[in-house]
């Protein structure tokens, strides 16, 4: 085999990159050394013959004929050290890329199912959109959808996060409707019959909302308030 390597003019490296078995395998076999055992040593020396345009099974016979009382069984530090290792290395594990990306959409679906089930951490049935979010972010279009949100015995808060801050808002029985942090930027309505508690961590980072009324910021930067909003007007007690 070295012989047939040289006439065709190719390196140890480029026959291993051609036949994918490791370069220190091809130089033993090259010194008759077979010790990854007799069930490698077939497979790479059928390998090897073919991409030199040897006779596979003539080879094969000759290794036989010189190594018929040396058959000698697979060695573990072989095989994790010898081609199946360098495969692993070179060609990408696509069974275990499937398996996580699999696993993250799990992940994500169950995530959303639970965030919309009136946990804690996520939006609820009780929590109004201001806007669609193909809508057109205008003043005209989010008053009318706080206006439409309104009806006789409910109260609307709007809770617009300057910069990220803790939030908590309950109705009137004590009854979570949310409670996490806002990120900056976000905008979020939330509606309860006849009275809502809100808890802000920050009173300074938000700006509030309520029935259709802007109260401004309700607090200092670092304030933490409670205030209780009754339906029918915007007045905190």
């Amino acid at each position: 085999m070295a012989e047939a390597r040289e006439r065709a003019g190719l390196t140890v490296r480029q026959l291993s990159e051609r036949t994918r078995v490791r370069e220190t395998v091809i130089e033993r076999f090259e010194r008759d050394d077979f010790s990854v055992g007799d069930f490698y040593a077939r497979g790479h020396i059928r390998t090897i013959a073919s991409d030199l345009g040897l006779d596979p099974d003539e080879i094969l016979r000759q290794y036989e004929q010189e190594n018929a009382d040396i058959a000698s069984p697979v060695k573990a530090s072989a095989v994790f050290r010898g081609d199946v290792g360098e495969r692993a290395r070179r060609v990408p594990n696509w069974t275990m890329a499937v398996a996580v990306a699999l696993a993250i959409v799990a992940v994500v679906v169950i995530a959303r199912m639970l965030g919309g089930s009136g946990g804690k951490t996520g939006p609820t049935a009780a929590q109004l959109p201001v806007t669609a979010p193909h809508a057109r972010h205008d003043k005209g279009h989010e008053k009318k959808t706080v206006e439409e949100a309104l009806a006789p015995g409910v109260v609307v808060v709007k809770v617009t996060a300057r910069k990220q801050s803790y939030l908590s808002v309950k109705d009137a029985k004590g009854k979570e409707i949310f409670q996490g942090t806002l990120p900056e930027g976000k905008t979020t309505t939330y509606s309860a019959k006849d009275r809502m508690k809100v808890t802000i961590g920050d009173a300074g980072a938000v700006r509030l909302e309520v029935n259709g009324r802007d109260l401004g910021t309700p607090g200092k930067d670092g304030q933490m308030i409670r205030r209780t909003f009754d339906a029918g007007g915007p007045s905190p007690r």
